[in-house]
């Protein structure tokens, strides 16, 4: 298992990224179920911290995306990392909407996602966006029609790289006979399991997956059972070992852990070194299906 990837066959970047969605807190008085992401956190300084300690220890992929925060974690990312190095990867999504803390809506028109592209580029303070993914597919509009407005932004050179988020395989498919596909951000874990077709699919092309909200919850996150076990054969902890499965998993998988403290940033970053033993795979993948708390 290598370290790094080839995003696009071009970009060398390490296979654990960091998602800036944790910088925004949760609303109070909502529900913690849902992520709210609305408002930029309030301590700007130790979220620039955290982006530069990211930077610091390795990671060369940030991810983010247009809804975050209505637009404000660009500018913390701006702040924190500008003048960018040169081998600094910066991922955005657009193509959702956030009008309230608890909406989450798509919004696929053509003209709208190259507006957004747009307003991320001035906030970004970049000339071009390494890696533009469409954050969820709109069924109100044609797919072509969407993945056409970010590929106009490539042939301007605003964009290099598309990606997707959210979709099945026969949308990657259908998306490849219009542009080349860099990547797909799922929701994906130990625990959450039904993009699987997704990552074969990914790795049998070459595509990065991105797994959002990669760390297992539930029953695997218990104290006790094969997750604790096997982080205590390795010295590890249960949230390392879940990344460490992530990697182990497929040779295109990018993890792109969140987190506003620098603690669990490093405990993250961490789980690049480990290396499961086929036994201890298998035994988490055996498990993994079946059990949500």
């Amino acid at each position: 298992m290598t370290n790094t990837l080839q995003l696009g066959g071009e970009l060398t970047v390490n296979r654990i990224g960091y998602g800036t969605m944790r910088l925004a807190p949760q609303e109070p008085g909502y529900d913690p179920a849902v992520f709210h992401v609305w408002r930029a956190p309030a301590d700007r300084q130790a979220a620039i911290a955290v982006l530069r300690r990211a930077v610091e220890s390795g990671v060369n992929l940030i991810d983010t995306a247009d809804a975050y925060a209505l637009g404000e974690i660009d500018d913390l990312i701006a702040t924190a990392l500008s003048p960018y190095r040169d081998d600094i990867v910066v991922a955005t999504k657009v193509g959702a909407v956030h009008p309230t803390p608890t909406e989450w809506l798509p919004l696929g028109h053509p003209v709208y996602l190259r507006q957004q592209a747009e307003l991320c580029l001035r906030r970004l303070r970049r000339d071009h966006i390494d890696l533009l993914q469409l954050h969820r597919v709109d069924p109100a509009y044609p797919l072509e029609d969407q993945i056409g407005a970010l590929q106009q932004l490539v042939t301007e050179g605003k964009a290099r790289h598309i990606g997707l988020s959210e979709v099945s395989v026969d949308q990657i498919r259908a998306a490849a006979e219009i542009v080349p596909i860099a990547s797909v951000q799922n929701l994906y874990n130990l625990t959450y399991r039904d993009a699987d077709d997704v990552v074969e699919y990914a790795a049998a092309q070459g595509i990065a997956f991105l797994p959002w909200f990669p760390v297992a919850a539930g029953a695997h996150a218990a104290t006790t059972g094969p997750l604790a076990d096997i982080a205590a054969e390795l010295d590890a902890t249960p949230v390392q070992v879940s990344l460490a499965w992530l990697l182990h998993r497929s040779p295109t998988m990018l993890p792109i852990p969140g987190t506003s403290s620098l603690a669990h940033l490093e405990e993250n970053i961490a789980a690049a070194r480990i290396r499961l033993s086929d036994n201890q795979f298998g035994r988490l993948s055996a498990i993994a299906a079946g059990a949500v708390a």
